[in-house]
């Protein structure tokens, strides 16, 4: 009877956990694990503290995001076309696309950099490989099984809880470092400082987590958006709180993980200098041991396999939103081909930048800064629209969380607007 009772506890878990899991499993992809390793190498536990400080702030804007689509029934980019200007939504989707389609070349080439380390072999087939992987896959498999495909890849995540664990690491120090931080003000601590932020509170995770709940609403035949359906609001409002928190909790830990992970080998050992997740996972080997870099190269490639399919998927939302294309995981390609054809050419993109005379992994960390950038003008619209009756419905922010998002929105803005300063 209990082993009955556990079996079904744990279906009830995993339906609950969904959009917000995968949204944050995706934010811990390749650039974000160089982002966090370059972190870890430049500045040891120092800049621990940051992953502790953006867990309310991540939560809170991913939460109002699901709200949107779950309470509207469609993503950030239908109703910023619904309710603004038409060169606004132009603008953020533009914005969005060439941020997504930068990620995912470094993410591709990332992954077939650590296949190479791992077996040997031309890293650009392996990249192509993964890319053309990612893109069948979301074409061509069902919408339910592919979601559930996405929640078993996140286990991969764990691979890095466990290079921590094989590491010796100087937990008191690690703690102190983590909850009493300290501060400094100069352009590359900065610089570092909205990287991490960009990475973890990032424009493409707005879209794809909005989007999902809309589409969670047009799969299910009952399901309807709240502002429709307002009797369903009570149990799917407690449903986004619980899987967005799990989502956010387990992105940042992570994060937290690989930058403790890094700080106690590379930055002990005066590596300080790391460009690349696979550099990070490389150099790991002769100090850490093969073991740990096994773990970190392994937890690149499934991250990546999260990933991918997240950016090409949150493009081809946001821009079949924006035209108001058919669109959604959840059609036949026949039914929705420009969007299909979006996450096809997105993921196609991606592959040919490993081939520019462009090195598109050291673009990364940049790229995550100018995620950091772009997610300023994003959030405040975002916050904006949660706070309308008019797109909302009776389903605005509640207090509590409508002052967080705004205190997020503030963060990411003062933070952008320091790195201008100190530049």
């Amino acid at each position: 009877m209990s082993s009955r009772a556990e079996r079904s506890s744990s279906r009830r878990v995993l339906q609950i956990l969904g959009p917000g899991l995968i949204t944050g499993a995706s934010d811990d992809d390749p650039s974000g694990i160089a982002t966090y390793s370059q972190v870890g190498a430049q500045f040891g536990f120092g800049l621990g503290w940051i992953m502790l400080f953006s867990f309310p702030l991540m939560t809170a804007i991913q939460e109002t995001c699901a709200r949107i689509g779950r309470a509207t029934g469609e993503g950030i980019a239908g109703n910023i076309r619904r309710h603004y200007p038409v060169w606004l939504l132009r603008i953020i989707v533009g914005l969005l696309l060439v941020a997504n389609i930068i990620n995912l070349g470094a993410d591709l080439g990332a992954m077939g950099s650590v296949v190479t380390m791992l077996i040997g072999g031309p890293a650009l087939l392996y990249a192509v490989f993964f890319g053309a992987l990612c893109a069948s896959l979301q074409i061509f498999t069902n919408y339910k099984s592919y979601v559930s495909i996405l929640k078993w890849i996140s286990i991969s995540l764990l691979a890095y809880v466990a290079t921590a664990l094989v590491i010796d690491i100087p937990w008191r120090e690690v703690m102190l470092r983590t909850l009493v931080p300290s501060l400094q003000f100069e352009t590359k601590y900065v610089v570092a400082i909205v990287a991490v932020l960009g990475t973890t509170i990032s424009p493409y995770l707005f879209f794809w987590q909005s989007s999902q709940e809309a589409e969670e609403v047009r799969e299910d035949p009952n399901a309807k958006p709240l502002k429709r359906a307002p009797r369903q609001a009570p149990a799917e409002l407690r449903r986004i709180r619980i899987d967005t928190y799990i989502g956010m909790f387990v992105s940042n830990a992570i994060g937290w993980f690989i930058i403790v992970s890094v700080a106690a080998t590379l930055n002990a050992h005066g590596v300080n200098d790391i460009q690349t997740a696979s550099q990070a996972a490389e150099a790991l080997k002769p100090i850490a041991g093969p073991l740990a870099f096994a773990l970190f190269a392994v937890g690149i490639i499934g991250t990546g396999l999260l990933a991918v399919p997240v950016l090409a998927g949150s493009a081809a939302y946001a821009l079949a939103e924006a035209l108001q294309w058919p669109g959604g995981l959840a059609r036949k390609p026949r039914a929705a081909k420009a969007f299909y054809g979006t996450i096809a050419v997105a993921t196609g993109l991606g592959m040919i930048f490993n081939v520019l005379p462009v090195d598109p992994i050291k673009a990364l960390f940049w790229t995550a800064v100018l995620n950091g950038v772009v997610a300023v003008p994003i959030m405040v619209m975002t916050m904006l629209m949660a706070g309308q009756q008019r797109v909302m419905g009776r389903f605005v922010l509640p207090r509590s969380l409508a002052v967080m998002g705004w205190i997020a929105t503030a963060v990411m803005c003062a933070v952008a607007v320091a790195l201008i300063v100190t530049w």
